[in-house]
């Protein structure tokens, strides 16, 4: 049994957060009701922190070996951006999706909750695992913020719905995500030359990640190119994140991802 309890923490910054979007949501013109909003929501980021570091150093190796772990980080990171982009913008809204989607991720390790234990096969045991991860993690979560602009501007596009929208946003968004792709990708080589021989051997995983980055590399081309059909590259971005899901979650389905050397799981 662990000697802390991951249930505690989940539900605790589940708590704060949507206490803190609550409060956003109410505060109006009060001053004192957004700095208690504000308080509550990095309250919660910090919290999760807590917990991910405190989980590390009880495990002796960095939790990044299952989908729970994994998405323990996400579920960091993501409110992280979103309330970046909160005080660097002043987009509400997509703080408070942030905020959501991390809700959701944590409640499904609630449901799903990681059997933590000490185990790291050898392929793991290499100095670019953690970098290569924790890239890959926040952009991750860079490009599903990315993806909501893209879902909204659709909307807007499509049913004439009156909200805030702005397509530089997404750009943004895309431009440090797709760095962080990359960043990941090149540590992924160095990480297989080291573990298998191979800078890359087209796994299945190899290849979902590979056509990630390509699907965000499209849609960068295509706004340099086309800047006023923002309808055709939201839905390149819109695509681009069901292949990143694909990548991320659904190649682990895959009958080819049977002999994958990046099932850790198992």
């Amino acid at each position: 049994m662990m000697p802390i309890d991951p249930t505690l923490f989940t539900i605790a910054a589940i708590v704060l957060w949507a206490l803190g979007m609550l409060l956003f949501l109410i505060a109006g013109e009060r001053k004192m009701v957004k700095v208690l909003a504000h308080a509550s929501y990095l309250a919660g980021i910090l919290v999760l922190a807590v917990f991910t570091w405190m989980l590390w150093d009880i495990l002796g190796r960095p939790p990044m070996r299952t989908l729970g772990e994994t998405r323990l980080w996400y579920a960091m990171f993501l409110p992280v951006i979103g309330y970046a982009t909160y005080v660097r913008w002043d987009y509400s809204w997509i703080l408070h999706y942030s905020g959501a989607v991390a809700i959701v991720f944590l409640a499904i390790n609630l449901v799903y909750p990681d059997n933590y234990d000490r185990d790291l096969m050898p392929a793991l045991q290499s100095v670019w695992f953690v970098p290569h991860v924790i890239v890959y993690i926040f952009a991750y979560a860079l490009l599903a913020a990315s993806a909501i602009v893209a879902v909204k501007g659709l909307a807007i596009q499509y049913f004439g719905l009156k909200w805030s929208w702005s397509m530089q946003l997404a750009d943004n968004l895309v431009y440090l995500g797709l760095g962080f792709l990359t960043l990941g990708l090149l540590f992924g080589a160095l990480w297989g030359k080291e573990a298998w021989g191979h800078y890359w051997m087209w796994d299945p995983k190899e290849t979902w990640a590979f056509l990630t980055w390509i699907g965000y590399l499209a849609y960068i081309h295509f706004r340099y190119h086309k800047p006023n059909k923002t309808a055709e590259a939201n839905w390149i971005l819109a695509v681009a994140f069901i292949i990143l899901l694909i990548a991320w979650f659904g190649v682990n389905y895959l009958p080819s991802a049977a002999n994958s050397v990046h099932t850790y799981a198992q």
